[in-house]
């Protein structure tokens, strides 16, 4: 059997080239030959059904010519088989295929739907954005690159793009996971030695959507995998969504490569939620909870009081919204404002004690005319420098931050740079008229 196949491989190199015959005909083995099928051993699944779409017929006409009759290629994976062997070894699941909700790699939550996502000014554009991707059209950017805060949205459009998508293509092949779980992955299938079924898994799909890209940042394998994963389906015209915290051009250690390769497509800011947009997010809230509990009565003025004083993100707002609801059916008490103070004081105390650096960056950067995502950028420019300086400046004396974790939220920049900035406006209040004038200005507005 050996001669034989040592004899049809000398012939297949002539026929597909030496490239082609080291990739996909060197890896196979022929095993045996009877009642006219052929039986080839393959190292993974990936690699048989290429090699039966593709060399099928010049394998077949080979073995004939020189090894009788044989009309049929059987395909048997070998390490598949080596697996089934070695029981009781426990064996772990090959990577899900993709054709349906019910094995997608995370799960997605009914509760994120377009229906029940309010929209508002700081969001429009990624809702926009979002629901052109899940109509399944012709769409002029690839990938889609959503970014912002904690509790703003990312991950409610994220999971309603791919809800949508099934429900209008069901034929469609959609994975949507954490980058954390793509990098969990690929560390798997470098151990397992099943590299290929893992290409075979994420290249094949008609829609792959990450969440939180930032945290494949500084994995250097990882990396190089998702950036190849990345090119093979943007060239095949399959549509990319990602999501993470910061812009592209902002994630530290992502490749450079990586990061243009992000910004090729539509990058869309999601910026913190106005007055308008919580207090919408409340109402849509409080229907819904109606439409359960119609007994259920809140006083005038209490979704607006709460809309003005929690202002760190849409997860807080709703969790204490909830606790309302649940005090009050408990109780059989309507929601009055005194109620929702006692109710809610360590909430209200703890949006008192600290402004959040979101907010600060975006009054300084609506102040000073200037692009949010520049508050954060790398530019040096005289008329973006020091509004951020300014912005660090107050981040510092508004927030309970650390120097640290204030970096971090000014694009990762060192703690040396904020302490330099801080005292750099501390220096020029004394001096700057105008600007101490901005600052105090400024601050009147966060405090409000």
């Amino acid at each position: 059997m050996d001669r034989l196949w040592g004899q049809a491989r000398e012939e297949l190199q002539k026929i597909v080239g030496t490239d082609s015959f080291s990739t996909w005909i060197e890896p196979l083995r022929l095993t045996g030959v009877a009642d006219g099928t052929a039986t080839i051993a393959c190292p993974t699944r990936f690699l048989s059904d290429w090699v039966s779409r593709h060399y099928s017929d010049d394998i077949l006409k080979v073995l004939d010519r020189m090894g009788g009759p044989v009309q049929r290629l059987s395909f048997e994976t070998r390490s598949q088989t080596a697996r089934q062997a070695a029981a009781p070894v426990v064996k772990r699941p090959a990577p899900p295929r993709v054709s349906g909700e019910e094995e997608l790699a995370a799960p997605l939550d009914s509760r994120f739907t377009f229906e029940n996502f309010v929209v508002g000014k700081p969001n429009e554009l990624a809702h926009a954005a979002a629901r052109r991707v899940a109509e399944g059209g012709p769409v002029t950017f690839n990938p889609l690159f959503l970014y912002g805060g904690v509790g703003l949205g990312k991950t409610h459009l994220m999971h309603a793009i791919a809800r949508e998508i099934q429900i209008r293509q069901p034929e469609a092949r959609v994975l949507y996971l954490s980058a954390e779980q793509f990098m969990y992955r690929f560390v798997q299938a470098l151990r397992d030695r099943t590299v290929m079924d893992f290409k075979e898994l994420f290249r094949t799909v008609s829609v792959l959507m990450v969440d939180d890209v930032q945290f494949i940042a500084g994995k250097d394998s990882t990396q190089e995998e998702f950036f190849h994963t990345f090119n093979t389906l943007v060239d095949q015209g399959k549509q990319i969504v990602i999501s993470a915290d910061r812009a592209p051009g902002e994630i530290k250690d992502m490749e450079e490569r990586i990061k243009s390769r992000l910004q090729c497509g539509l990058v869309v800011d999601l910026h913190p939620t106005d007055y308008e947009l919580r207090l919408g997010i409340l109402q849509s809230k409080t229907d819904s909870f109606r439409a359960q509990y119609p007994g259920l009565l809140i006083a005038p003025g209490v979704l607006e009081f709460l809309a003005h004083r929690i202002t760190s993100n849409v997860r807080v707002l709703e969790g204490a919204l909830q606790r309302l609801f649940a005090f009050a059916s408990l109780m059989g008490r309507e929601i009055t404002l005194d109620m929702t103070q006692e109710c809610l004081a360590d909430i209200l105390r703890a949006n008192d004690r600290k402004v959040s650096i979101e907010e600060i960056q975006r009054k300084v950067a609506e102040h000073y005319n200037i692009r949010l995502a520049d508050m954060i950028g790398p530019k040096r420019v005289r008329t973006v420098a020091r509004p951020r300086q300014i912005a660090m400046y107050l981040a510092k004396q508004m927030t309970s931050r650390s120097l640290p974790e204030i970096g971090r939220r000014f694009g990762g920049r060192d703690h040396t740079t904020i302490m330099h900035g801080v005292k750099k406006i501390e220096e020029l209040r004394g001096s700057d008229r105008s600007l101490s004038e901005d600052i105090d200005l400024l601050r009147r507005l966060l405090e409000a």
